[in-house]
């Protein structure tokens, strides 16, 4: 007991510093219910000091057979930014277009009635590539595809399992900046170009990039988001079952 407890006050102490974060700290459920996508920044920057802050605590995330198998690069630097904008143009270009068309972008259930030629005219939206190239710094997070456990390959959809071995550290990330008052957003546009980022960053060919995340000290701070209420999203036993109530 005595040194469990001991444990606790070293690591309240490393956590304290002399702006007293344990008093300024938000409440867990207040951050994530105020976690919101952050596009907008101040021209405040954001030390690698803070960067290790944030990662230090972000990397107890779960992840498959504790494997651990993201890496995060760190950008500031001009010419990657614009590439990664380069890369997610495309993307962001079919976004905007089916969006207009009324499609849900990108899924792969629905095939879209959008031509290249709408395609082609169609404007990347600017939500989806300033924030790259605005942002005091950006976050690539990628993942090792030897160590995550894909159990959904031979399905007959799209996978979606390995995401459960990186996106748990990506959000501890987001909520991390958000506790320290800074924001982001996760974006994924430019993973639509991955093999000419892999070329120009070094990444193996045996790494997925997972997400960008341009972090930063938003200009406005959001406190209330609109989510779906708990009984829209539950169900008890069965698809279509009675909502969960509390």
């Amino acid at each position: 007991m005595i040194a469990a407890g001991a444990a606790r006050l070293s690591y309240g102490a490393r956590q304290g510093s002399a702006t007293n974060r344990r008093e300024t700290a938000m409440e867990l459920f207040e951050v994530m219910r105020t976690t919101f996508s952050a596009r907008e920044f101040t021209d405040d920057p954001v030390e690698d000091s803070t960067l290790y802050r944030l990662i230090d605590n972000a990397r107890f995330a779960s992840s498959g057979g504790n494997r651990q198998g993201w890496h995060v690069i760190v950008v500031r630097d001009r010419a990657t930014r614009e590439a990664l904008v380069q890369a997610a143009t495309p993307a962001a270009k079919l976004y905007s277009a089916q969006v207009r068309a009324g499609e849900n972008p990108w899924n792969t259930i629905d095939p879209t009635a959008v031509d290249e030629a709408t395609i082609a005219e169609a404007r990347a939206p600017g939500a989806l590539t300033e924030p790259l190239l605005e942002a005091p710094v950006l976050l690539l997070v990628c993942v090792d595809l030897r160590v995550v456990a894909s159990v959904d390959r031979d399905l007959d959809r799209i996978g979606v399992i390995s995401g459960g071995s990186v996106y748990p550290f990506v959000w501890n990330i987001l909520l991390a900046a958000r506790h320290e008052g800074l924001g982001g957003t996760l974006t994924t546009m430019p993973v639509a170009g991955e093999p000419e980022l892999q070329a120009l960053l070094g990444i193996p060919s045996h790494v997925a990039i997972a997400a960008v995340l341009p972090i930063g000290r938003p200009k406005k701070q959001l406190t209330k988001l609109r989510r779906k209420p708990v009984e829209e999203i539950t169900s008890l036993e069965q698809w279509d079952g009675e909502p969960l109530r509390a």
